[in-house]
């Protein structure tokens, strides 16, 4: 199960990080335009999605659902890869202490985000931006426990979940007035 469930992660990532995906030359919604030129990686904002074949014509909501479900999915993943690894990692003990530390962040992130959703399903919009930081910050607490080793399990998951989660905070402006 687990290893079907990062099949498909890499499966989604490596698509989304396609560059020869006809969403970067052809964008269809000028909300995704809006939204990506306000993110610090606007292809990638852009490649990610377009991966979600709702966003042609999603309106802000459907972008909600789409960048924050993105998010959602990939904290989850990460999660389960950790767990993963904490089961096959034979090695240090430092390791296995920086890998539950991450596991822990990981568990604040999708908490945030769960709370994020639950919020766009009742309209409720005005911490969407926070619950998203929350997600980017479990990203920056994870890399730390790893800073200064050669072994980093989990830098691309937590590059991707920061990425995401950016595009989170872009959207959720949308919905509080915030400068867009």
């Amino acid at each position: 199960m687990v290893r079907l469930l990062l099949v498909l992660i890499v499966f989604f990532l490596s698509h989304i990080l396609s560059p020869s995906s006809a969403a970067i030359s052809n964008p269809s919604n000028k909300l995704v335009d809006k939204v990506c030129n306000q993110t610090s990686n606007n292809t990638f904002c852009v490649v990610a999605l377009y991966s979600d074949p709702r966003t042609p014509t999603a309106d802000a909501y459907g972008l909600a659902y789409v960048s924050f479900g993105m998010a959602y999915l990939n904290a989850t993943s990460t999660q389960h890869h950790i767990v993963e690894l904490l089961k096959t990692n034979s090695s240090s003990s430092s390791t296995h202490k920086r890998l539950k530390i991450c596991q822990h962040d990981y568990r604040k992130a999708v908490s945030a985000l769960e709370e994020a959703y639950n919020d766009l399903n009742s309209e409720t919009f005005f911490e969407l931006a926070e619950l998203a930081g929350h997600a980017a910050s479990a990203t920056d607490d994870c890399e730390a426990a790893f800073r200064r080793t050669h072994f980093l399990p989990l830098a691309t998951m937590n590059a991707y979940l920061k990425a995401l989660s950016d595009i989170c905070v872009v959207v959720s402006k949308l919905f509080t007035g915030g400068e867009i």
